[in-house]
């Protein structure tokens, strides 16, 4: 099933990018919470004041990728995707090197600052590059199931990045991560080939920028507010998909931004624990994406699909809220083998709603609006 996609150019070197990227990125997330509450609140297992800081980094993080995906979008038509990949991907290094430095709150800080400046252009611009990138190389009829198999790399790279970070002390961690998130670059740089700027656009559009006259400035050919609306109005299923988009996103975001901390301050869990669950949801997410997505993508639709992930995502959360032993959180957790439908099951919904060349940067500008949304509510959690 995998080898089939490997088939069209860049693929496998695309998967590679992101595998790289994602395992750097994720090694960190069962350590962070250890080192900011030693840093923020030192020898206390509640600290509302690092939910908030963790809140705050959300909504500007939200803010900033509401602006910057869509103009990120539009500028890889003209610039190519794999020169608009680089940039984000260089930057997402410094926050990660901070932390490889010093872990004392002067450095802690300094890196919630930095990783709320570099995440406005890499957390919403990678996923969507890569996506639009993947989208570029294969046709209609298999981009559910592709899309699955780019999110299955992401939960791969979860899961080894979890492990990672389960095995190496906590400097070392920090170390690697900044390390690979480097590697990441170098070899998205030599070995991911770069699609012909404006090639999808082109091919869809039957005609070429220079045949239409010139080149169109980035931020008109950008869809307006009126422009946006008239979509949501113009497709019941568009409108559909935006609400279960809106209120899935806000439960997860606020269940993944307060997750860990209350797990420490509910079981006192330390980093071993917090990777034993990550695990679980990564292998689960994982192997759900990878091996049984494609195929039941293909024989029940996305759909039913989605139906079932939502169900999932409200089961699990539930099972977090009435937590009564520390062994309640390792039996939710297992419920990323359906929760994962969710995201890609929206995607291929969404795609098949507006014009090819739209579609993804109409979703994605979607997507980021209601996370940002969604992350906002992270600020009452401590109440």
């Amino acid at each position: 099933m995998v080898g089939k996609y490997l088939e069209y150019e860049g693929l496998g070197h695309l998967f590679v990018s992101v595998f790289l990227y994602y395992f750097a990125s994720f090694m960190v997330i069962p350590v962070i919470t250890d080192v900011t509450m030693a840093a923020v609140c030192p020898g206390r297992d509640e600290c509302s004041a690092v939910i908030y800081l963790t809140g705050l980094q959300q909504v500007m993080t939200g803010m900033g990728t509401l602006v910057v995906t869509p103009v990120v979008g539009k500028l890889s038509d003209e610039m190519g995707r794999k020169a608009l990949l680089t940039f984000p991907m260089t930057i997402a290094v410094l926050p990660l090197a901070v932390l490889a430095y010093g872990r004392s709150k002067p450095f802690v800080y300094c890196y919630f600052v930095l990783k709320t400046l570099t995440a406005m252009a890499c957390d919403g611009s990678i996923q969507c590059l890569s996506t639009t990138y993947l989208a570029d190389c294969v046709p209609v009829g298999v981009r559910t199931s592709a899309f699955g198999l780019l999110s299955g790399t992401s939960l791969c790279a979860f899961v080894f990045g979890t492990l990672t970070a389960k095995l190496l002390s906590v400097p070392a961690a920090f170390m690697a991560a900044s390390t690979i998130a480097g590697l990441a670059v170098a070899y998205m740089v030599v070995f991911l080939p770069e699609r012909e700027r404006g090639e999808f656009y082109g091919k869809v559009e039957g005609v070429s920028r220079r045949e239409r006259g010139g080149q169109v400035s980035v931020w008109r050919s950008l869809p307006s507010v009126s422009d946006f609306t008239c979509l949501l109005s113009s497709s019941s299923t568009f409108s559909n998909a935006s609400v279960v988009t809106f209120f899935s996103t806000l439960g997860e975001t606020g269940l993944q931004a307060s997750l860990l901390y209350y797990l420490k301050a509910r079981f006192h869990f330390d980093k071993n624990q917090f990777a034993d669950i990550l695990l679980i949801c990564g292998i689960a997410g994982a192997t759900s994406q990878m091996l049984f997505m494609p195929i039941l993508a293909t024989a029940v639709g996305e759909e039913k699909l989605l139906r079932v992930g939502l169900f999932a995502c409200c089961a699990h959360t539930f099972l977090y809220c009435i937590a009564w032993s520390s062994a309640v959180p390792y039996i939710a957790s297992m419920f990323a083998f359906f929760t994962v439908f969710t995201t890609p099951c929206i995607g291929s919904i969404v795609s098949k709603q507006v014009g090819a060349d739209e579609q993804l940067c109409f979703y994605r500008r979607e997507h980021h609006f209601l996370s940002q949304v969604s992350a906002s509510c992270v600020l009452v959690l401590p109440l």
